[in-house]
């Protein structure tokens, strides 16, 4: 074989072993892009929790990434409890520093633990705990997401329907009042539920929505969420056309149908994925005593939606 052919031999052969190493650097990178989470635990790690029903990765991917990125010694986990009294005493007696409660638990909670915030005894519905030294505080931070999203989407003070009367529809319906809805319709098939959340929020109450066409919308049942409800509209069109805002606390998908129908129709949207990251960031905060900055929050909520 002569020079020339040995020295392009070798030039390919460095050139493919260049783009080799090239191609296990990308992977790498995007592995650690996927999980980026390494964690040592030690004797001193605190961890943190989620009971739900139907655990998602959400809270997992941003409560995790936010402890690496500040180099905090916590870990995350969910769990799907099948015995809620002994999950809740676990906290307590492993010195568990925090859960979050999600679906069916909010309210049944309620009577496990030591004390209530002021809103979460107002709203009866919970989905935060702190264990301090072994006493369990309960918080809600759905209702300060609803909260600060009416105002960063300027949502005007305007009649509403809201279809929903669970721990959710609580904090919701509260967040709404308190921050100065005033004229309220909880459209609840559940008679009972929807009367009593209707009452202590000083709204009015229907079965179904009928011919009303209030300016804002408010989902918070399942209906749009992954699973058997995937494609369900909770307003029907003539409704999201009639209206100026809907808002579908419903975070998986984000893009739920409710959502993509009043898009389609340029109405102003709000999100379940908001609410999602906002209140996983108030829960953050109770945790850990530490805020991060807007940028660490907006790459932490960014890394959870990716999962």
């Amino acid at each position: 074989m002569s020079k020339f052919y040995v020295r392009c031999a070798a030039r390919i052969l460095a050139f493919i072993g260049a783009q080799h190493t090239l191609l296990s650097k990308i992977q790498a990178i995007t592995v650690w892009r996927k999980h980026p989470m390494s964690v040592t635990a030690n004797r001193e790690t605190l961890l943190c929790m989620s009971m739900a029903a139907r655990p998602g990765n959400f809270g997992v991917r941003f409560h995790n990434h936010l402890y690496q990125q500040l180099g905090l010694n916590f870990y995350y986990k969910t769990f799907s409890p099948n015995d809620l009294a002994a999950a809740v005493a676990g906290i307590r007696s492993l010195g568990i520093r925090g859960s979050a409660v999600s679906m069916p638990f909010k309210e049944a909670c309620i009577e496990l633990v030591d004390e209530l915030d002021a809103s979460a005894a107002a709203i009866r519905s919970i989905n935060t705990i702190v264990n301090t030294d072994g006493h369990l505080k309960a918080f809600n931070t759905d209702y300060i997401a609803v909260a600060q999203l009416m105002e960063s989407h300027a949502v005007p003070r305007s009649a509403f329907a809201l279809r929903g009367s669970g721990g959710m529809a609580k904090a919701v319906a509260f967040a709404l009042r308190d921050a100065g809805f005033t004229e309220g319709l909880i459209v609840a098939r559940n008679e009972q539920a929807g009367r009593r959340l209707a009452e202590a929020c000083g709204f009015r109450w229907q079965a179904e929505l009928g011919s009303a066409r209030p300016p804002l919308l408010v989902n918070v049942t399942p209906l749009g969420m992954q699973g058997a409800q995937a494609d369900e509209l909770s307003f029907d069109l003539q409704a999201i056309d009639a209206a100026e805002t809907v808002f579908d606390v419903v975070a998986t998908p984000a893009d739920t149908p409710l959502i993509q129908a009043a898009r389609r129709l340029g109405k102003r949207v709000v999100s379940g994925d908001e609410v999602a990251a906002i209140q996983a960031l108030e829960q953050f905060v109770l945790y850990t005593g530490v805020r991060p900055t807007d940028e660490q929050y907006q790459q932490a909520a960014a890394f959870a939606r990716a999962g």
